[in-house]
């Protein structure tokens, strides 16, 4: 029977740390404990450590982020049907919404050049209303992609799926 050298009690042969003080114990091997895993990353088969590829919730999070341009970026790095969804859907709404306000802009100034006040500022308005709304499907959509969730926007999905294909 061996004693621990830091706090004289018996310790048990072969045993990695002292049952007493918890102090390590010369000789003795104990198995590494397992790498942290990280959350956002899925380590592949194997034991191996490596990080290989992001989480689809996470990936289908970043299609959201930057509207159209990850959205657009995502569609054509990664090939899983959950991402592909939301990034396909991300192009077609924030894209489309894009326009739309750049139209909206557009006629404003062009109303504002030819005196029609009334009507440059209904558009002006309604551009406003539109980026509220698209403010608030943003955050929705990232909070469900994060989640796991496919959330369908009712039109864009539809026309989303007949663009780029039923995911």
């Amino acid at each position: 029977m061996a004693f621990c050298a830091k706090c004289g009690s018996a310790v048990s042969d072969g045993a990695p740390f002292c049952s007493a003080c918890g102090a390590p114990q010369a000789g003795a091997t104990a198995a590494a404990p397992p790498p942290p895993q990280q959350q956002g990353y899925v380590a592949p088969a194997g034991g191996s450590t490596q990080q290989t590829q992001m989480a689809e919730n996470v990936a289908g999070f970043l299609c959201y982020l930057v509207g159209w341009v990850t959205g657009l970026i995502f569609f054509l790095i990664d090939k899983r049907p959950f991402v592909r969804f939301h990034a396909a859907q991300s192009i077609v709404l924030f894209g489309g919404c894009t326009i739309l306000i750049w139209v909206f802009g557009i006629f404003s100034a062009g109303m504002l050049g030819f005196g029609v006040y009334h009507l440059a500022g209904l558009l002006w308005a309604l551009s406003g209303l539109l980026d509220i709304a698209v403010f608030v499907l943003w955050i929705l959509l990232m909070v469900k992609a994060y989640q796991g969730e496919r959330f369908r926007v009712p039109v864009v999905a539809d026309i989303a799926e007949q663009i780029f294909g039923k995911s």
